[in-house]
């Protein structure tokens, strides 16, 4: 049947990959513009269909960033109802301003978040409302080539390497591994923490980076449950049973994660950006209610967990329940090489 399936999407797949080769053609040699600005702009992308962990490395980045710097994140505001160019506050809604865009907002204590569609009417009107921003950080940008970013970062997931894929619709690229030689550095994420030296040895020479390209290594790092509703501070022990509800394109690490810590995890799995509806929420209650275990959780994840929190209608019992699972990134090796990298041309070109 694979077989099968791969001869038919062939073709699909041949097109897509030369339609997307003529665009960066046509950027490369000038006959598309990508506008330039007189200020850093650091992208942070991928060219796999999701699943890279770039919420969590923008986020990280924006926060060591604003420690020095005003910064200013602009997202596309992915199955946002508005449109145009807005801010983003803690106070948004989903419907305005897209689920991640609204997790970083609420994340961040410094940097400021907007969304537009258009990336680079977005950095001018970034420049117009807030004039002190110093540098801006272009969430899932590596394939919008309006804008010309000063430092490119390419994020590629550890249990789905971009060398180890295909063009979609075979595979989950965006575009060929061509694509790759615009990246000045290469973070594989979602990396075990016990990786061996020998491991990332084999990987870099897979990925083999250019010679002005860095490689470098992370993890997802897993903190306290946070009540979505409750006020109630709740751990995860061997004792717990856990209802894991996720609307994310690779719930794999963070399911393994729980495996770990607690006693049982029943596991409710839903499309990436996925909207909550009351037949869902009537398949989230039966599922709690059938776990017998009298210490139980309903874990999500914090971009589930924006989503969630605005509707209404959930069942008492359930709502307490409720907790969400922040996560970080951590370095495997060299974090403050990579800062220096990132201050040091964000210092240079402000």
């Amino acid at each position: 049947m694979a077989l099968v399936r791969d001869i038919l999407l062939w073709p699909a797949a041949m097109i897509y990959g030369s339609v997307v080769a003529m665009r960066n053609m046509l950027y490369d040699h000038g006959l598309m513009r990508s506008h330039e600005f007189p200020l850093p702009v650091i992208c942070v992308g991928n060219i796999t269909a999701g699943g890279t962990g770039k919420t969590p490395h923008v986020t990280y980045l924006a926060g060591r960033l604003s420690e020095m710097t005003e910064v200013a994140v602009l997202s596309r505001g992915y199955r946002r109802k508005s449109k145009g160019f807005r801010p983003v506050t803690p106070d948004s809604t989903v419907s305005l301003s897209g689920d991640e865009p609204l997790q970083m907002a609420r994340s961040l204590n410094r940097a400021r978040v907007f969304v537009d569609r258009d990336r680079a009417h977005g950095v001018r009107e970034i420049m117009n409302t807030a004039p002190t921003t110093e540098t801006v950080i272009l969430d899932d940008g590596f394939q919008h080539r309006g804008v010309k970013a000063g430092l490119n970062i390419l994020l590629t997931s550890y249990n789905r390497l971009m060398t180890r894929d295909r063009l979609l619709p075979l595979g989950m690229l965006r575009e060929s591994l061509d694509g790759t030689k615009r990246a000045d550095i290469i973070i594989v994420t979602k990396t075990p923490q016990d990786i061996t030296e020998e491991e990332t040895d084999l990987i870099r020479r897979e990925i083999s980076p250019g010679p002005r390209q860095s490689l470098f290594f992370t993890s997802l790092s897993y903190r306290t449950p946070v009540p979505l509703f409750s006020q109630a501070e709740r751990e995860i022990t061997t004792g717990t049973a856990i209802l894991l509800v996720t609307g994310i394109a690779e719930p794999a690490p963070l399911l393994g994660y729980l495996r770990g810590l607690a006693g049982s995890v029943t596991h409710l799995s839903f499309p990436d950006h996925h909207s909550f509806t009351d037949s869902d929420l009537k398949s989230i209650t039966v599922a709690f209610d059938l776990i017998s275990s009298g210490e139980k959780l309903i874990i999500t994840t914090e971009k589930d967990g924006v989503r969630l929190k605005e509707i209404t209608n959930i069942a008492d019992h359930v709502r307490e329940s409720m907790y969400y699972l922040p996560v970080g990134i951590e370095f495997i090796m060299d974090e403050e090489i990579f800062m220096k990298k990132i201050t040091g041309y964000a210092g240079k070109h402000s």
